[in-house]
């Protein structure tokens, strides 16, 4: 057995045919949506599987990124993943016409033996909008059935499109009977090779393209015209191997039992909404694979140990941990690797010419959903927002944001999921996920409680080329003030900001508990300023900050409450950053209900207790990093 979901899953692994039980399965994705598609398709496969897997995916750079930094993240024992480079294929098949609304992505399922290693003799080949309802093993185990000219095994179409007559000069492309549906493909590469595949459907393609001058059904149409050409090469699935569900299909002859379904095809772009009378059961098997949480499939395969991989090395950091020590759980928690999905929307970013584009960066929960629109309102740079939810969480946000007018208009935010796991809210670890995947040279590090001033994102990028940011070390501060009003008419102007701030509408952030964050920010001095005024550092200092994007990360040992953002602001002093207050700058912090972990650090002597021993080892390790220049936050933590 193999254990190979290694951190170089990205690079071409070549697979082991010499492993009893390993199955292939390849996968054309391409973009944002077919990459949440292709996830659901995984944990269908995965829940029911007792076999080693070797993916195979066909990608383009957006979906590249995504499922390469997921299954690093994900971690699943006995998986091994390759990645292919769409773009090398395009020329392949560039040349055929297209109608079908999968573009040319729908025609490079044709270019598989080319693009997959030569050493591969077969592979399941999958659309991405399959449910697996049963082991894949069971359909792997079918190539033995193949005769010995058969190399490729398909499932009848189960809608009378290439009958031809659905409407008036309703003319398919040529194919056997009802024709075959490409979503579920057995290849026989070997074989395929051996005939001369490529030549052989190019040439038909060719033919074909003469009278019917462009393809429908993308693959498929090209796939039956070679079929009904050469009959004798093909395998018939038993149905049940790809129940199709758009409309007007015969799928429901297909099955007496719903238990005898083995998998499902949401092959119409109306997916949930089709019409079938067993659409419920086929509605809630997706469901329940959708929202599934991804992490309880990271067991290990009976009878398969693992061998050295990231698992293994998370398993040995973990040995190293005293289990008798107070605050295992929070040590335990800073070597914890949760699974990411990146870019989890559509994302588009054209960058400016000027160098001095700027991502406002923020982390959130389920809880804080209802700010996102308000800031989109505020600001209307580029946003890198990381979401720490569960699976079935993942998905509301997903119909929150379809169904938002003002988030599903807005495509300059990379929205990137964390997967909740463990028992505390790892919020560093979550920034530097929002932090990492930006594509400005410049961020704005925020919390999403705030709203920044009207105009902000424009009066900092003239701030940068004012500052000179791009060849010194600065951090410029955005003085934070705070309102307990849920209704607020908020201030248009430094002027009127001022005006509510005398007539108690508006306070200073944190005013009433914890002045100390921000009193170095000089709020007095910054009533009266008109040009930027540098501050020095002091204790427990943690303004919101504008910073190059090669900044320090965020500390991961702070988990919850406390010291999260106060570590941060540490290190940027650590390494000579000066802190330059912006003298028009504002954002507001809007009320809400206090977090659980709040509630738990007020509450729980243990938790104080680990933090504080968390905090000395912190700064243990930036004298160990800068040196004597470190020695002043030590005292200046004892002077506290």
């Amino acid at each position: 057995c193999l254990s190979a979901n290694s951190p170089q899953a990205s690079h071409f692994l070549t697979p082991h045919p010499s492993i009893s039980g390993l199955i292939h399965v390849a996968c054309v994705c391409a973009g944002h949506n077919a990459s949440r598609d292709v996830v659901t398709l995984v944990k269908s496969i995965l829940f029911h599987r007792r076999n080693p897997l070797h993916f195979h995916f066909i990608t383009d750079t957006v979906a590249n990124q995504i499922l390469s930094t997921l299954f690093q993240s994900w971690m699943v024992p006995s998986v091994q993943v390759s990645f292919y480079d769409a773009d090398e294929l395009k020329s392949e098949v560039s040349w055929i016409p297209n109608k079908h609304y999968s573009g040319i992505y729908g025609l490079m399922k044709l270019t598989l033996t080319k693009a997959l290693p030569s050493n591969l003799s077969k592979v399941i080949v999958l659309d991405t909008d399959i449910t697996f309802a049963t082991d894949i093993a069971e359909l792997w185990a079918i190539f033995r059935k193949f005769t010995e000219k058969q190399v490729i095994g398909l499932v009848e179409n189960q809608s009378d499109w290439y009958l031809g007559n659905l409407w008036k000069n309703h003319k398919p492309w040529p194919a056997l009977g009802r024709g075959f549906n490409t979503g579920v493909i057995l290849l026989y590469l070997e074989r395929l090779r051996r005939i001369g595949w490529e030549q052989m459907w190019r040439l038909t393609a060719e033919r074909e393209l003469m009278s019917m001058l462009s393809t429908s059904l993308a693959d498929q149409d090209i796939f039956n015209a070679f079929i009904k050409q050469n009959p004798v090469l093909v395998h018939q699935l038993p149905c049940f191997w790809n129940v199709q569900l758009s409309d007007h299909t015969r799928s429901e002859q297909c099955y007496t039992e719903v238990s005898d379904l083995k998998v499902i095809h949401w092959n119409s772009p109306k997916k949930l909404r089709v019409k079938n009378k067993h659409v419920e059961f086929f509605r809630n098997l997706y469901l329940t694979f959708l929202e599934y949480d991804g992490n309880l499939l990271r067991r290990e395969l009976f009878g398969c140990p693992s061998q050295a991989s990231s698992e293994s090395t998370l398993q040995h950091a973990l040995e190293e941990l005293d289990e008798d020590d107070q605050c295992y759980d929070f040590r335990r928690e800073r070597i914890m690797v949760h699974r990411v999905h990146l870019y989890f929307l559509q994302y588009e970013y054209t960058p400016t010419d000027d160098g001095t584009d700027i991502t406002l960066v923020a982390q959130l929960s389920m809880d804080r959903l209802q700010m996102l629109e308000a800031i989109c309102k505020h600001w209307e740079g580029p946003i890198s927002l990381a979401l720490y939810m569960s699976d079935a969480e993942a998905q509301q946000f997903l119909r929150y944001a379809q169904a938002s007018e003002v988030l599903k208009n807005r495509k300059n935010v990379g929205y990137h999921i964390v997967y909740k796991e463990g028992q505390f809210y790892p919020v560093n670890l979550v920034r530097n996920v929002a932090l990492r995947n930006v594509n400005t040279p410049y961020v704005f590090l925020t919390d999403v409680d705030f709203l920044p001033m009207y105009g902000l994102y424009d009066y900092l990028r003239k701030s940068i080329v004012q500052l000179d940011m791009a060849s010194t070390k600065k951090a410029l501060v955005v003085p934070a003030f705070e309102t307990l009003r849920y209704r607020l008419s908020f201030p248009k102007s430094k002027a009127e900001l001022l005006s509510m701030l005398d007539m108690g509408t508006l306070y200073t952030f944190r005013y009433h508990v914890w002045t100390k964050g921000h009193a170095p920010t000089n709020y007095a001095k910054w009533r009266t300023a008109t040009t930027p005024y540098k501050v020095e550092w002091e204790a427990d200092f943690e303004p919101y900050v504008v910073v190059r994007r090669d900044c320090p990360e965020y500390d991961h040992r702070f988990v919850g409450f406390g010291w999260n953002k106060v570590s941060h602001i540490m290190e940027l002093d650590a390494q000579e950053y000066d802190f330059i207050v912006l003298p028009n700058a504002f954002m507001i912090h809007m009320p809400h209900a206090p977090s659980f972990d709040i509630s738990k650090f007020r509450s729980s002597p243990s938790y104080r207790y680990c933090l504080t021993t968390l905090k000395d080892e912190f700064h243990q390790d930036l004298s160990r990093k800068y040196g004597s220049a470190a020695l002043k936050y030590l005292t200046a933590q004892r002077n506290i």
